[in-house]
């Protein structure tokens, strides 16, 4: 593609300019790798420097992001992840339009660890179902999340969510008609190797976390979480 050398805009914005159209028109897809910077400089008949100058542009206007070692990528589509006191991952996503699911990961009993037994108010080591799962929005992964709930409390919570796949239905089987957050805690850390690889991520990028707690409506707590985010993907909003 030939640039217009003459016009007094400077090469690297006119290459901004190109790429920014381009993806707008789709196409490169969100979350897509955009060409080498080889084949750009020479699609554009520029310097590797004239070139990275337009990248690092589109990357400080978060349409790109740059992994050092992996490539040049279309930044996806972030989802406004609202939180309050009805927190229901598949309403969050389906209110803007995409389609929610999610994937079950395991199952276990687990005893209570000393964080868990203080979230929902019951001894350390009692027994416990951990259920591990992905949420996806259109297909892509946003979350992987572990939830916490006593076996003591709710004895058929693991079987009624592998028949449900689904946290509000399994509760509600359970005898838990409706439920709210009471806390929600969120931190930034870099993932684990099993969460990286979970979220499709790199194991350099950041993940955010929610640490939360569900109460019933008699104010008992009935399930304690740890959400880990895609932080590209998502943004987590605060209802008040």
């Amino acid at each position: 593609m030939n640039l217009d050398r003459g016009s007094g805009v400077a090469l690297w914005r006119q290459i901004e300019h190109v790429l920014t159209q381009e993806i707008a028109d789709g196409v490169f897809a969100p979350g897509s790798r955009l060409p080498t910077e080889p084949k750009l400089s020479s699609r554009f008949g520029v310097n590797r420097h004239t070139l990275r100058q337009a990248l690092l542009a589109l990357a400080d206007r978060g349409l790109i992001r740059i992994e050092q070692g992996r490539g040049t990528f279309v930044r996806e589509d972030v989802v406004d992840y609202a939180v309050g006191p009805r927190t229901r991952f598949s309403e969050i996503v389906g209110r803007q339009d995409r389609t929610p699911g999610g994937e079950l990961i395991a199952i276990v009993e687990v005893p209570a660890d000393a964080t868990v037994a203080k979230a929902l108010g019951i001894r350390k080591g009692a027994p416990c179902i951990r259920i591990d799962s992905k949420g996806k929005a259109d297909g892509q992964i946003l979350t992987v999340g572990s939830h916490y709930i006593s076996t003591e409390r709710l004895p058929g919570i693991g079987d009624a969510y592998r028949e449900t796949r689904s946290m509000t239905k399994a509760l509600r089987q359970c005898g838990i008609a409706d439920y709210s957050r009471k806390t929600t805690r969120v931190t930034a850390r870099m993932p684990s190797a099993d969460d990286a690889a979970h979220l499709k991520q790199p194991p350099n990028r950041p993940v955010l976390v929610a640490e939360w707690v569900n109460i019933d409506r008699d104010g008992m707590p009935v399930e304690y979480g740890i959400t880990r985010f895609a932080s590209d993907r998502v943004q987590i909003v605060f209802e008040t």
